[in-house]
């Protein structure tokens, strides 16, 4: 039953999204809520149902017939398809039945989802409410999942999500593809949903974890699947890829057993996975393809002289010239401290200190953990003391059993 019930969360984490995402493409945005319901009652029976009999031979041809099945049920039941669906059917494709047009085929989820993640970062919606409508109904992750991963609570979530599909209604926003000319301001904002969700699985807020694979795994999957297409597989996409590659390639050295943080330089290289790394290489190839430098392209070579362990004077030279690069075009408190780290792996402790005592970034513990790297072996009560500001600012029990070392250590 157990094993039932783990493959039965498996599938919903995989099916949920791409069911609800067939679903309103046929039948539109505004019944997106009724899509999620229909899909919801289809695991909830597929729950009972195998609970008795056990789990059919294709559980995901299961799970989409009966999804197909309460569709057509409902829409028939309240005359939606007749009123609505069926003259958009026609008008689109005179030999089309609602039966015909309502398929779970791989070709059909992967232009639903795709049209889907086009019409979820709309800018009609607010950015706060964009990533946790593409974890909802892109991702398939549960209202509780969100409001973990946000550090908020359901009726929170519930009602920004609640907000953003009123959006959806009242601006009549289509799942189609924007025009071609388009094309490329809209997709400057997908990516950047892409980028931040990825970001929160590398950099988990959670109080419980710091790192989630889950939401670094979809963030990979919605970036390639944007390569699938000619309009979309540009080079500041393959770029974020090879980002997401790069960074990816070292999640089994990144996370003790303990489940403490392993900074970078205390990781064990033979566990980093080489075929991501070699995929990574293989998109940051294809992102030198266009003109323009993005600062997806900027942070992949820097994340790519990380799958380099060694430490040469070449290496962090390189970075930090690419910090320098970023930081006029994408300039953020965190790039420059991470600037500052490279300068001082380049330069040294002195010339490092300088510009990490202009930052003043006095709300965040990596600053001061830089601060207590950089004092020490120059003044250690300066080191300690940032050490454990550091400890105080830091959101998980894991990050600070890690300073907590650091502090123990230089005692």
């Amino acid at each position: 039953m157990e094993k039932e019930t783990a493959s039965l969360k498996y599938l919903f984490q995989q099916e949920f999204a791409k069911m609800v995402a067939v679903i309103s493409h046929l039948y539109g945005l505004q019944h997106i809520e009724l899509a999620e319901d229909i899909v919801s009652e289809t695991f909830l029976q597929a729950t009972e149902t195998w609970g008795v009999k056990g789990m059919p031979a294709n559980p995901t041809a299961w799970l989409y017939m009966v999804a197909k099945q309460k569709t057509l049920y409902h829409f028939r039941r309240n005359k939606i398809y007749e009123q609505k669906v069926l003259p958009e059917i026609t008008y689109r494709n005179e030999k089309s039945t609602e039966g015909d047009a309502l398929e779970f085929s791989p070709q059909q989820i992967k232009d639903s989802q795709l049209q889907m993640l086009f019409a979820v970062c709309n800018p009609a919606i607010a950015s706060e409410a964009q990533i946790g409508l593409a974890l909802r109904i892109l991702c398939g992750f549960g209202i509780e999942e969100i409001a973990e991963a946000f550090l908020s609570n359901k009726e929170t979530i519930n009602k920004r999500l609640f907000r953003a599909k009123e959006k959806l209604r009242t601006e009549k926003i289509k799942m189609e593809l924007p025009p071609e000319h388009e094309i490329v301001k809209r997709l400057d904002n997908v990516l950047h949903i892409i980028y931040l969700l990825f970001s929160e699985g590398y950099y988990s807020q959670t109080q419980n974890q710091i790192l989630r694979k889950d939401l670094c795994v979809e963030a990979l999957r919605l970036g390639l699947m944007l390569t699938g297409y000619e309009a979309t597989n540009l080079p500041a996409t393959n770029a974020l890829i090879a980002l997401m590659c790069f960074h990816a390639s070292r999640f089994g050295a990144r996370q003790a057993p303990d489940d403490t943080m392993v900074l970078y330089e205390a990781q064990d290289e033979a566990l980093w996975d080489q075929a991501l790394i070699h995929q990574g290489e293989h998109f940051l190839g294809l992102s030198a393809q266009g003109q323009e430098i993005s600062s997806y392209h900027l942070e992949a070579r820097i994340a790519y002289w990380h799958c380099i362990k060694e430490d040469s004077p070449e290496k962090w030279e390189e970075i930090l010239q690419l910090y320098n690069q970023l930081l006029l075009i994408n300039y953020s408190p965190s790039v420059a401290l991470n600037r500052t780290f490279a300068l001082y792996k380049a330069n040294g402790r002195e010339a490092a200190l300088v510009e990490a005592e202009k930052l003043q970034l006095t709300n965040n513990h990596f600053y001061f953990l830089l601060l207590g790297e950089l004092y020490k072996e120059i003044d250690n009560a300066k080191a300690l003391s940032s050490l454990q500001k550091a400890y105080d600012l830091a959101k998980t029990d894991a990050e600070k059993q890690g300073i907590r070392e650091k502090i123990d250590q230089l005692t």
